[in-house]
């Protein structure tokens, strides 16, 4: 059994695509295990409003008849904001991909799940670190069965809870603590989770793509302001906008643009 101090939600997304900012979740499950060890489960169809691709069709399963009388995401996510509560996060790759796609739906359609004093802990990256395997592998290994059902985002989710318990379990330089999970399992230091901003040894933020690759966030917009309408114009995630903004106010408030 985990060690939490506070809930802990597991969550998969079945989407349209692989592209955070332009595709649209069609399902989500959340598993929230609570510190008494109860689980908690909601799992929604989502219309995306748009026709789902062969392609993504094809993984999932789920079709544009299936979620034609679903509600929206925007009808959901009261729901499941209230649901997730300030519950740590945790999925299978989530910080690369769930996380960031989450996140740019709630920006999207008006609503803010605050991330900043969420941990989260992302189960593939354990795996990655210590085995080099795929979540139906991951599976196999840790907990001696075969995953059955794949690409449901229930069943994927389930897969994924029963896999860091069994992780847990199995290593013991992995601490039985949220906080030391969330450590052990992220890319590097990333603010924006999309990894376009990321913090240095000093722990400020600098950009980690293009012409200001390694330099201070706060600096170059003082440079160049125009950088940062650049930025909210072009085709970056939303939470990565909102990462931005959080960061020129503050350091407009510093005095430092």
């Amino acid at each position: 059994m985990l060690n939490l101090l506070r809930p802990l939600a597991f969550f998969d997304l079945e989407t349209t695509g692989i592209q955070v900012a332009d595709d649209r979740i069609v399902e989500i499950s959340v598993i929230k295990l609570l510190p008494n060890g109860e689980e908690q489960v909601l799992t929604r169809l989502v219309n995306p409003g748009r026709p789902i691709p062969k392609e993504a069709i094809d993984v999932h399963g789920i079709t544009d008849e299936k979620v034609a009388h679903e509600p929206p995401f925007k009808d959901i996510a009261p729901e499941l904001i209230a649901f997730i509560g300030d519950s740590d996060l945790a999925g299978f790759n989530c910080l690369k991909f769930d996380v960031p796609l989450l996140m740019e739906e709630f920006l999207r359609n008006g609503f803010d799940l605050d991330m900043r004093k969420r941990k989260v802990v992302d189960v593939q990256n354990i795996f990655h670190k210590m085995e080099q395997r795929t979540l139906a592998a991951a599976y196999r290994f840790y907990c001696n069965g075969d995953l059955t059902n794949a690409h449901s985002a229930e069943a994927d989710t389930r897969a994924t809870k029963d896999v860091l318990l069994a992780q847990v379990e199995r290593y013991d330089e992995l601490q039985n603590d949220v906080a030391f999970l969330h450590d052990f399992g992220k890319r590097g230091n990333m603010v924006d989770f999309a990894g376009h901003i990321v913090e240095d040894s000093k722990g400020t933020a600098v950009f980690n793509f293009g012409k200001y690759k390694g330099r201070a966030v706060a600096e170059v917009l003082r440079e160049n302001p125009g950088y940062y309408g650049w930025m909210m114009e072009a085709q970056f995630p939303g939470y990565t906008k909102k990462v931005l903004t959080e960061i020129r106010v503050e350091a407009f408030n510093k005095g430092q643009l």
